[in-house]
């Protein structure tokens, strides 16, 4: 298994510091507005970086941090005359639900910087007694020139990186690349006394403290949207390594930037989009294999389009695990020819999956794998009288469980108005004769299509139209596509 390393530019074998096991850090949100797809796309890559350990067989222990004091949150706050900590309670709450609602799956511990901020004055107070910081009128900063491998991560030296820089207003730092540890208490916001004076911590120091803490020294992965990389990767690295003398992080993964219609996201040009809004017309699962089918590294472009064109290839992959369902069944019958065949094929998916992950979790190539394979098992079902119902069984756990890895299949957040809606598609299926035991809206839903169409190819347009009708007078648009009928939510 090779993973690209940012900070030795290059792939490298995986190696956990600890055998089976794998410690896992990424820089979480700052808490002053509603999540936005920016967000989601490094969250759901991370996610399914996780999956694809634990598919290994590692034990994960995955930490995501909340910045919940920043120069952000408080003028948020300020603005509408509410607390700052309270302000970015309430968000911490929305960003997560609106993660939930998307289908990824949360971390496993969410440290707070307002939570750790003892801990950081003691990692601030050990740079200060090493020579690697220094206090200026209740402020402190770190010292860039006393670290001789600042630079590292982003392949900059500081010699480079002066040229431009500059030492902003009211900043009491004695070099333009030093950066604050500590800031001095102004009107209107949240302070913590300290050793300087009361103020509050910067926002680099927290990362390296949350993860130091949590994690030990060093630990296997830290990760973040490419736009962190310099300057709070890098500072990062510098405070921690000079505050313990120990290596921070083995391997630095960073998630390519998305654009939309071509564009960078962006507020000055308008075109930030929220989760909240983007689940209003798309359904998760569409979101999440859009971003899970571009490769963690590379900036993925979102548009309608390109989710439309999702839309069509799940249809096509849920078509044909629906076919393995029905047709999965522990049986003593006889193997033929074609079975074999179609057995090497599954074999086949597994090995080329696993070989795509392992090679810097190669996600377009997983997906290439997994539509092979579709085609493959559709060949089979079209070839095969009586497809064999344990083939199809060990099919259908293979595809489960690679579906899985890639966030395909999985249960969604089950919504408030859920029962009501079951309870009301349970009404429409008895109205056909579908057994509705045990079964989710989703699938009810799935039944409702097929029995509509095979009312249509039999000429039964009353039927077909009938269920239409239902179906869109509680709440569910019906569209005919080249591949099948598909549903949404109106």
């Amino acid at each position: 298994m090779e993973i690209y390393n940012s900070l030795t530019r290059k792939k490298e074998p995986f190696e956990p510091v600890e055998p089976g096991k794998v410690k896992m850090y990424v820089c979480g949100m700052t808490v002053y507005s509603d999540t936005h797809i920016g967000h989601a796309r490094t969250y759901l890559a991370f996610d399914i970086i996780r999956r694809y350990f634990e598919y290994k067989g590692f034990h994960v222990t995955y930490v995501q941090n909340i910045t919940d004091v920043d120069d952000k949150i408080i003028a948020a706050a300020n603005k509408v005359g509410v607390d700052p900590l309270e302000y970015s309670k309430k968000f911490t709450e929305l960003c997560l639900n609106d993660l939930d609602d998307l289908g990824i799956r949360r971390a496993d511990l969410y440290p707070k910087a307002s939570e750790t901020i003892d801990d950081m004055i003691q990692m601030i107070t050990d740079l200060i007694d090493k020579k690697y910081a220094y206090q200026a009128e209740g402020d402190v900063y770190f010292s860039v020139e006393n670290f001789s491998d600042y630079g590292k991560l982003s392949g900059q030296r500081p010699t480079e990186m002066k040229s431009g820089a500059r030492i902003q207003p009211g900043e009491k730092k004695q070099n333009p690349l030093d950066f604050a540890l500590w800031k001095q208490s102004k009107p209107n916001e949240p302070a913590w006394k300290s050793p300087w004076g009361e103020g509050r911590p910067g926002w680099h120091i927290e990362c390296s403290t949350m993860s130091s803490k949590l994690l030990g020294l060093p630990f296997d992965i830290h990760g973040g949207g490419m736009d962190l990389r310099f300057p709070h990767h890098e500072n990062e690295i510098a405070q921690a390594e000079a505050a313990t003398g120990k290596k921070f992080a083995k391997i630095w993964m960073h998630i390519g930037l998305l654009t939309i219609d071509g564009e960078k996201m962006s507020k000055s040009i308008g075109n930030i989009l929220n989760v909240k809004e983007i689940l209003k017309q798309w359904d998760a699962k569409i979101i999440r294999m859009f971003f899970a089918q571009a490769h963690y590294r590379s900036p993925p472009d979102f548009s309608e389009q390109a989710l439309y064109d999702v839309k069509r290839s799940l249809t096509r992959i849920n078509r044909v695990k629906e076919q393995l369902e029905n047709s999965a069944n522990p049986s003593e019958e006889k193997i033929n020819k074609t079975d074999e065949m179609y057995l090497a094929e599954i074999n086949q998916l597994r090995q080329g999956f696993e070989a795509a992950m392992d090679d810097d979790f190669n996600t377009p190539k997983a997906f290439a794998e997994l539509f092979t394979f579709v085609t493959n098992t559709n060949r089979y079902f079209s070839s095969s009288s009586k497809p064999h119902p344990t083939i199809c069984t060990q099919g259908l756990q293979t595809l489960t469980e690679i579906g899985n890895v890639l966030t395909l299949f999985q249960p969604e957040k089950q919504q408030k108005t859920e029962p009501h809606n079951l309870i009301k598609l349970q009404n429409i299926a008895k109205t056909y004769k579908i057994d509705t035991t045990n079964r989710s809206s989703e699938d009810i839903l799935q039944q409702l299509l097929k029995t509509r169409e095979s009312a249509r190819q039999q000429k039964d347009w009353k039927t077909a139209d009938d269920i239409r009708k239902s179906l869109e007078n509680n709440g569910y648009e019906i569209q005919d596509t080249t591949e099948g009928p598909v549903w949404r939510k109106k």
